[in-house]
């Protein structure tokens, strides 16, 4: 997305903290962090990253004209204002906070006209994400959507390589989406996001948490260290915290967040299957729709929805509550939740005749096994049918949890297939070897089959009638990583494949 506009040098520092200025004042036309995003005119913003350190190709962003260096390292400030470079130069202390400080004024402060809607947990941000979305265009609201699956601005569509991507992206965004007329943004916050600073300035309206189970440990390092980031979004950073906080009332992390959240001066709103402002009683659900009576503070409705299980009523409680902090009513919550028939990857039924239900999710984490193999299991059990999971766990990530998903799969199953997800630098058969113990202990009946492609077709053929199969892990995903290289792979396709193969 190009900028199409320009800032002087000493305007885009305004307000920004700095250690120290060096260098003219020349004309900016754009914000980077990427040397070789680099075009003539450019600031080229040079910071530690996880992998990489972006000070290490200032030299190849100059040569392709960059106008401007900020940088974080004080050995690259030392050699720059040594050398003849003409460029405008800035030492800053944090990479990430200057990065959302300068972008915030390249693209015109689009957050304070925008209302920002946050999500965070371990799982539910995406769906609980879309239903808001939905709602909000339901009232006839035009927005900015940011998430694992795509961005969505006022109905345009763009790829979405991070949750939550750097800041200088998600402004570009919404001033795009303000350009077009947007009022509200929709957004996944992911830990590594608030840890790093991706969202630093925002100031949010409504913020919400979903929940906290294990994952992401290989960064965080343990589960309060995990917390602590999740807690960042309700404490505010470098902003004030958010207007409302809404927060699951039977997490336990959640009940500590409500301190955390009252403690800043945000209106806390609650919600939960049985405790909260937010309920949900007489819920019931068959293969392909659910019904529930929700509780609000603002009256009560019947609500139905393609959206199965208690995790989507979680969501809807958890959506349904941001939507009416920001003035929706009962029947355009209403509207917004009948308009999603489902949300890519999140047990999303692949339906081409046959007599068992397949299902593509992106579960991911033992906690979300628990919850997709026990939702299969309620569907499986009305028609004596049984549960078939297929899932592998990815590589380069946290082996503690390989064994744990293991045994969640198998007690949620009557057969699993363990196969690869994203083996990335790792080993495929050194994964699985870690995710069997779990499995093991369980005593569950199971295969193991490396590829993935294979996997999902013994697990379609081992199908019977009113069985349900659940291929976990990827879910929306549309590749395969092996090493260093994206293959192709979309598990509703191959699932498609395998389905239609059998029925030959």
């Amino acid at each position: 997305m190009n900028a199409n506009r320009f800032m002087l040098f000493e305007q885009l520092l305004a307000n920004v903290d700095r250690i120290a200025r060096a260098g003219g004042n020349p004309v900016i036309t754009d914000v980077v962090f990427d040397s070789r995003q680099v075009t003539p005119g450019a600031l080229f913003l040079a910071m530690r990253g996880e992998l990489s350190d972006g000070n290490r190709y200032i030299a190849s962003a100059l040569e392709r004209g960059a106008a401007a260096i900020i940088t974080d390292s004080e050995v690259a400030w030392r050699e720059l204002t040594a050398s003849s470079s003409h460029a405008g130069l800035a030492l800053v202390a944090h990479g990430r906070r200057t990065l959302a400080g300068v972008s915030a004024n390249f693209f015109g402060h689009p957050e304070r006209t925008l209302c920002l809607h946050g999500v965070t947990g371990t799982n539910g941000k995406t769906t609980t994400t879309y239903i808001l979305d939905a709602m909000l265009r339901a009232a006839g609201r035009a927005t900015v959507l940011i998430g694992t699956i795509e961005y969505r601005v006022a109905g345009a569509v763009f790829p979405s390589p991070h949750t939550t991507p750097e800041s200088r992206d998600v402004f570009a965004l919404f001033a795009e989406g303000v350009a077009q007329g947007a009022t509200e943004a929709v957004m996944e916050v992911s830990s590594h996001a608030l840890d790093q600073g991706r969202v630093w300035g925002m100031r949010w309206d409504t913020a919400t948490f979903t929940n906290l189970t294990q994952d992401h440990l290989d960064y965080h390092g343990d589960m309060e260290r995990y917390f602590q980031a999740k807690a960042l979004l309700f404490r505010g950073q470098g902003a004030a915290p958010p207007r409302v906080a809404i927060i699951h009332a039977e997490d336990p992390y959640g009940r500590r967040l409500m301190e955390i959240a009252r403690d800043a001066r945000s209106e806390v709103r609650t919600y939960g299957l049985r405790e909260g402002d937010y309920r949900a009683e007489d819920v019931s659900l068959d293969r392909s729709a659910m019904r529930f009576r929700m509780h609000t503070p603002h009256g009560s409705m019947d609500v139905r929805t393609r959206l199965v299980g208690p995790v989507n009523v979680l969501n809807l409680l958890g959506a349904s509550a941001a939507a009416m902090a920001r003035g929706l009513t009962l029947e355009q919550v209403q509207q917004g939740i009948a308009s999603l028939d489902y949300v890519p990857g999140r047990f999303q039924t692949i339906d081409c005749g046959q007599p068992f239900t397949v299902a593509v999710d992106y579960a991911h984490t033992d906690d979300a096994l628990k919850n997709v193999t026990a939702l299969a299991r309620t569907i499986a059990h009305e028609r004596g049918g049984r549960v078939i999971a297929v899932f592998g766990c990815g590589g380069d990530r946290d082996r503690a949890k390989r064994p744990k998903m293991g045994r969640a799969a198998a007690e949620g199953s009557d057969f699993v297939v363990i196969t690869s997800d994203n083996p990335r630098s790792e080993d495929p058969e050194t994964i699985l070897r870690e995710i069997l113990p779990g499995v093991e202990a369980v005593g569950t009946r199971y295969a193991v089959l490396a590829d993935r492609a294979e996997a999902i077709r013994a697990a379609v053929q081992e199908a019977r009638d009113n069985d349900v199969v659940v291929i976990a892990g990827k879910g929306h995903e549309k590749v395969q990583i092996i090493g260093g290289h994206s293959l192709p792979f979309d598990d509703a396709d191959e699932a498609r494949r395998a389905i239609e193969a059998r029925m030959l």
